[in-house]
Formats: structure tokens, sequence, C-alpha cells
């Protein structure tokens, strides 16, 4: 199943992740299941020193995975491979009807650029990104003939999303 794919990109400190979550929580709201993705420019870690399977990593496992009652993680150690590509990534997710991609700028999916006057960079993305389709600032910004929003209208951004990438309903 080949899932609708919609991203947000902005410059660090642009209000990405903020937007993230708050269009999860408002289309969750509405019915549709939802999944996200995002890009890390930096070593992360969501294991941590002193839990079992840190002590399985660092002991040499290229994989761990942790199993509960409520949720699954897989921590795949990547020694020195190419990170994966978008596609190999998007693959892995369990089918749903939106998968809302943080980062990933460069890449060919709609993509929403975020703009905060507090950003490290105020260089405009859509004017080099042909595959941003909007534009949501907390400033009035130069956004050609793009839509823009304000980053607080959620909802309106929202019924954009599932407009642009034809969603429509739920497929519960």
């Amino acid at each position: 199943m080949i899932q609708a794919v919609f991203g947000i990109v902005g410059w660090k400190n642009s209000g990405k992740t903020t937007l993230a979550a708050a269009l999860v929580t408002e289309l969750t709201k509405r019915g549709f299941r939802i999944a996200t993705l995002k890009h890390a420019h930096h070593a992360f870690d969501i294991d941590h020193e002193g839990t079992d399977s840190h002590r399985h990593r660092t002991a040499g496992a290229k994989e761990v995975a942790i199993v509960s009652g409520k949720r699954w993680a897989i921590i795949h150690e990547l020694d020195g491979a190419q990170e994966p590509p978008l596609t190999e990534m998007l693959a892995r997710l369990s089918p749903c009807d939106l998968v809302l991609i943080e980062g990933f700028k460069r890449e060919n999916h709609p993509k929403l650029e975020c703009r905060r006057q507090e950003a490290r960079n105020l260089t405009f993305l859509a004017a080099e990104e042909p595959t941003i389709v909007a534009v949501a600032a907390d400033h009035e910004t130069e956004t050609g003939d793009l839509p823009s929003f304000d980053l607080g209208e959620v909802e309106q951004i929202a019924d954009f999303i599932v407009r642009h990438t034809g969603i429509g309903r739920p497929a519960r």
C-alpha cells in the first residue's frame, strides 16, 4: 500500500515540531490514522545508559528490539553504513492514512515550509525547493504564489493537507 505523505520543513527553530505535533493531534481527532517520520541531523539516542537494552547495544548487538504490552521499538545500528533513504523508512511503517514527515527538506514529496522570526536562518526555502506547496509563518513573509497560513492556524493547515494529499475521509 502506497501511503499519502506530506512534509513539514524549515530551518532550526522554525516551529516544525510544534506544528507537526499539533497537526497529528488535529488529524487524529478527525479520525485519521497518522504516522510520523522525523529526520535528525545529529547522533540521537533513544536508549540511555542504565537500561538493559542499552547494555545489549553497547555489548555489540546490531539490532535491539524492545517490546512491552504498550509499544515496541527496534534500534538499528548503522555501523558506518549510509543513512537509509526516505523510501526505505516509509516502507517500514504500518499502513495509515497519512505519514507526516518532519525534515527531509530535499526529498521529493509535498511540503509546507515553517518560518519563524526566531529561526536561525531566514532564507526562503521555497525559492529553491519546488516541492514546497505552502508556507506557515509567525510574521509577514514573501510566499510567492504559494498558499500561506499563520503558524497557529492548525485547523486550516490540516484542511489544506487533507485536500492536497487527497486522503479524504479516514480509512476505517
